[in-house]
């Protein structure tokens, strides 16, 4: 792309980026491990909404795996909120491939 048409464009990419912005905190993901015994919601700005807890893994003689639980299901959120966003972001920006600016 060339960089002075980007430059002529500025205005509408700022425009198009913080519709992004708003729309991130509507996104919601969900995560889990353990066969859903430990469920984790998050928004596309990654904040952690909810997390449910199947009673069978709640054994306090076994708290590491429930903490291991919940890293795992953290993880998948957080996997399954950058598709989201990318998905989104390839939505309203047109298809313009940010990873030449390292986004």
């Amino acid at each position: 792309m060339n960089p002075f048409e980007l430059l002529k464009n500025t205005q509408k990419i700022k425009e198009q980026s913080e519709k992004l912005q708003q729309e991130l905190a509507n996104i919601e993901v969900e995560g889990s491990s353990g066969g859903r015994m430990v469920t984790i919601k998050m928004n596309g700005k990654f904040e952690m909404k909810s997390i449910t807890l199947d009673p069978i893994c709640v054994d306090n003689r076994d708290v590491q795996m429930l903490q291991d639980l919940i890293v795992a299901a953290h993880n998948s959120a957080m996997e399954n909120a950058q598709e989201a966003i990318k998905a989104k972001s390839t939505e309203l920006l047109g298809g313009m491939d940010l990873s030449q600016f390292g986004l």
